[in-house]
């Protein structure tokens, strides 16, 4: 991708975050980066183009941004609160009508999108669970397959607007209740007190 066209579609990423999605159109996106909508169409066909290489940006930095979490060689718990802590703040960014947005007026790039990224926290959830069993922080008897499948879907759910009307709830909100219920699911006593000395101290900062 040139230099040009990926702050192009960075720029509009952050529009659609900030504004949603249906209520943006191609003369708004142009308006907000400052280009003319001719220059917008040298690098993209329509909406549906532009929502995929923006959607496909976010995966790359959020690829980039778990690996560099794994790399600080965290144990389990404190690896999954990297990840919550990372997670709740592209959620304070983004627009709530975003996902809803998507799912009924751009089909086919959110099937696309969640496709890619199940795969990914797939196989983040199912590398954490299994360093959380070694480290006797994580039950022994888990079903790594099966959880990772739970979270996946249960990780849906948070974005549901029907479950979790966005006048009523924030998504960091609702996303640090299900890290806090999904970690207490699955850990040992040992864990448990870990994450409850965790998190005691982080209140206290």
């Amino acid at each position: 991708m040139q230099e040009k066209e990926l702050k192009i579609i960075q720029g509009a990423a952050m529009v659609f975050m900030k504004y949603g999605i249906k209520s943006v159109n191609m003369d708004d996106v142009a308006r907000n980066l400052g280009i003319s909508k001719k220059t917008l169409y040298k690098y993209v066909t329509d909406k549906n183009d532009l929502l995929t290489k923006a959607l496909a940006l976010h995966a790359r930095d959020e690829s980039e941004a778990m690996d560099a979490i794994f790399s600080k060689k965290l144990n389990a718990i404190d690896e999954m609160l990297e990840i919550s802590s990372y997670v709740s703040g592209i959620l304070k960014q983004i627009h709530p009508s975003i996902h809803f947005d998507l799912e009924k007026y751009h089909p086919e790039v959110m099937k696309n999108m969640r496709d890619a990224h199940e795969t990914m926290i797939y196989q983040c959830m199912k590398s954490n669970m299994e360093k959380g069993i070694e480290e006797g922080l994580y039950r022994k008897d888990l079903n790594v397959h099966v959880i990772a499948k739970i979270y996946i879907e249960k990780m849906d759910a948070t974005f549901n607007s029907e479950i979790f009307p966005p006048q009523e709830f924030s998504f960091p909100d609702v996303y640090m209740e299900y890290f806090r219920y999904h970690i207490r699911g699955i850990a040992s006593e040992k864990g448990i007190k870990y994450l409850t000395e965790k998190v005691k101290n982080l209140s206290q900062r």
